[in-house]
């Protein structure tokens, strides 16, 4: 592993502490972003954990908690941090745990590495180029890096049900990904169709207990990022609807097109 990868991994996992505390606590200090977003008092404190641990990189942090960063001050980034402090704040307002940490490294445009933490489930997944994708379970008040990351299972897992499974969005399901659904009914006969919440669906590709991921709604680089690394280290797709080509990241818009995990 290296050594911004285990940097990255802590980052999230202390983040994951501190969100734990404000989501036991019920005091959100909820607001209203200029898109329409919610905003957390534990969104601007995991933003600030994670850049404290990720300034020792010396690489340049892309957040979505962080400052607005025009194209022209990050277009020759070669590498450069992806954070979402909290994927998933809608989940985290209703308290259904579905909600998680997202870190990724991208280079050239490509995620080389990716940390996926879901602080209540204590679902930790991470990964890296030419290494591949792992899970564990993590418990925060015992848990040891060096000693933990050794038990982590390799991804995709056997998995016994082997009905065709789509996984959507919770908050966003949009009639395009209905009609997607009903079109792999056609093609499979029967379906299950699981919604679940923040970049946990592309964890759930990665792993092998969901067959694709639809995505045919809006979405922002910090959204998918890791989650992309965690699939591709794993040997899945993240493919942009529009172009058919994988996703590539540090665009000048930061919104993302549709997009297929499978």
């Amino acid at each position: 592993m290296t050594k911004n990868l285990k940097i990255a991994i802590e980052a999230a996992l202390e983040a994951g502490k501190a969100i734990l505390e404000i989501y036991h606590s019920g005091e959100f200090d909820i607001e209203i972003k200029g898109d329409n977003s919610p905003l957390t008092k534990a969104d601007k404190v995991a933003h600030n954990v994670i850049v404290s641990y990720l300034e020792k990189t010396d690489i340049p942090v892309l957040s979505e908690e962080g400052k607005e960063m025009p194209f022209k001050e990050r277009k020759d980034w070669n590498r450069l941090w992806i954070v979402d402090p909290i994927d998933g704040t809608k989940e985290f307002i209703k308290r259904n745990g579905e909600f998680t940490v997202n870190i990724a490294l991208i280079e050239n445009q490509i995620p080389i590495a990716g940390v996926v933490f879901a602080p209540v489930l204590g679902d930790l997944y991470f990964s890296e180029i030419g290494v591949g994708s792992f899970k564990i379970n993590i418990d925060l008040d015992t848990y040891n890096i060096t000693r933990d990351l050794l038990k982590a299972d390799k991804l995709p897992l056997e998995r016994e049900d082997k009905t065709f499974t789509v996984v959507a969005s919770r908050s966003h399901m949009s009639p395009e990904t209905e009609v997607y659904v009903q079109e792999m009914r056609e093609e499979h006969g029967e379906v299950n169709l699981i919604s679940k919440g923040s970049s946990l669906k592309l964890c759930m590709v990665a792993e092998g207990t969901a067959d694709c991921y639809p995505r045919f709604a809006p979405t922002m680089e910090w959204d998918t990022a890791a989650g992309q690394a965690i699939c591709e280290h794993a040997g899945f797709k993240v493919m942009d609807w529009g172009t058919k080509e994988k996703m590539c990241y540090n665009r000048e818009k930061l919104l993302n097109n549709w997009f297929l995990v499978k």
